[in-house]
């Protein structure tokens, strides 16, 4: 692997700290399966924000089209 800075001058502790963040994406990439599925939590599940009805027309409407009742 090949990184090369293409712009600015960072620090060695800099170039240190992005080369860590690079190295720690790249083995947790590796740890993981092939086409295993990384599990969401629910916060980030778009359902959980989705409502099941249209809302109806009105001033608010528009609030309520995102956020649930």
């Amino acid at each position: 692997m090949t990184i090369k800075v293409v712009r600015g001058n960072p620090t060695p502790e800099e170039l240190a700290a992005a080369l860590a963040v690079v190295r720690a994406r790249a083995a947790a990439a590796a740890a993981t399966p092939s086409g295993a599925e990384v599990p969401r939590d629910a916060w980030s599940d778009p359902a959980r924000i989705a409502s099941a009805r249209v809302p109806s027309p009105g001033q608010a409407s528009w609030s309520r089209t995102y956020w649930p009742s």
